[in-house]
């Protein structure tokens, strides 16, 4: 072998090498998205039905104690996963923010709202104080739910990315898919209304779970009837995307073995659906748990390699190769990342068995 066959064989290898280690750290950031949309999204689904499912003060205090231990340690996977695509991508982070500068105010403000009112309900004893901060705990759940979809709505729909790699969504604009886009349009809104209906069924099994009697009854009805809005919504989203979005149908059928994260995501709702009948409503929310993971993966896989699409121009859209850290940063990171995700999962783990069982009115 000659030096410059050498020199392009290392080339190639180092290639390579890189392609896996970005593709990684895609599939790692996807994951913790997921995680937070499983652990999070119940605490939300609890939060916009708990004024539907608890009819007396004591039945909503007990709503909420099912959450109390973990809603805000589940929060943490949201920033935790915008800390990894600043790490793994910063310049999708950097058009991202700039981007979406506009919901990131609004999600901001609802996370604030809701977790005040969690902490403030307690603290006056008044025939306004605790309805007040009900009303706003659910309506900043509710909307949360449905902007986290719209979220994922403009990602696969993509943006109108410069030559610079940035970006600026208004509000909305026409409420068409077009070049000109806002954050909302019809296709991000069906996007939102799937998440929320998909995370109040989340969060209905999860009530369901962690009491008893007519709340648990009651929680299971939601479950039951915000399944089909969900279903008929995922279908929507399942047949529509590729047409907004072509990038998707070619992934798919160049890559068959795909269709394994679809059909995964089908039996986990049809199980969610059928457990929530006839079991226990654990199992019915570990296939709600398995449905929101499953559609978040199934629409990585579509979208790879783009992080960022354009609805302009594909050659302006951010990718896991143009938009990556340095090769020898991203390897760095991940011998460090194992042994961190190891220790979070752990204390997870802990804390989750430290509070099964039912949350009682005795309690």
């Amino acid at each position: 072998m000659t030096g410059a066959e050498f020199d392009l064989a290392k080339l190639s290898t180092d290639d390579n090498r890189r392609q896996v280690t970005e593709t990684l750290w895609f599939c790692i950031i996807a994951l913790m998205i997921a995680a937070y949309a499983v652990l999070d999204g119940f605490d939300l689904g609890v939060g916009a039905i708990h004024l539907l499912v608890a009819r007396t003060d004591l039945e909503r205090q007990q709503v909420i104690r099912s959450i109390g231990p973990v809603w805000d340690g589940n929060e943490v996977w949201l920033v935790a996963s915008g800390g990894a695509l600043f790490l793994a991508f910063p310049n999708v982070y950097a058009a991202a923010f700039s981007g979406f500068y506009l919901p990131l105010i609004i999600v901001l403000w609802l996370l604030i709202l809701r977790g005040i009112a969690i902490e403030f309900r307690h603290h006056v004893e008044s025939l306004v104080w605790q309805p007040f901060w009900d009303v706003v705990f659910a309506g900043a759940s509710a909307l949360l739910a449905g902007l986290f979809g719209t979220a994922v709505g403009n990602v696969v729909r993509g943006v109108p990315l410069d030559r610079e790699g940035f970006f600026f969504l208004p509000l909305w604009t026409n409420l068409l898919v077009g070049k000109e886009v806002g954050i909302l349009d019809w296709y991000t809104v069906m996007f939102g209304l799937a998440s929320f209906f998909a995370l109040t069924v989340h969060g209905a099994l999860w009530v369901a779970m962690k009491t008893e009697g007519a709340l648990e009854e009651r929680s299971r009805a939601v479950a039951g009837w915000a399944w089909w809005a969900t279903l008929a919504l995922t279908i929507l989203v399942v047949l529509l995307s590729p047409w907004v979005r072509p990038h998707l149908a070619n992934r798919y059928l160049g890559h068959p073995i795909g269709f394994v994260f679809p059909l995964a995501t089908l039996a986990a709702m049809v199980g969610a659906k059928l457990l929530n009948r006839t079991s226990t409503a654990l199992e019915a929310f570990l296939c709600s748990s398995l449905y929101v993971v499953g559609i978040l993966v199934s629409a990585a896989f579509g979208i790879y390699p783009y992080l960022l699409p354009s609805n302009t121009d594909p050659a302006l859209a951010l990718t896991v190769s143009n938009s990556a850290a340095s090769a020898y940063g991203l390897r760095v990171a991940l011998t460090w990342f194992v042994p961190g995700i190891l220790l979070v999962a752990t204390y997870f783990v802990v804390v989750y068995r430290n509070i099964a069982g039912k949350v009682r009115l005795s309690d």
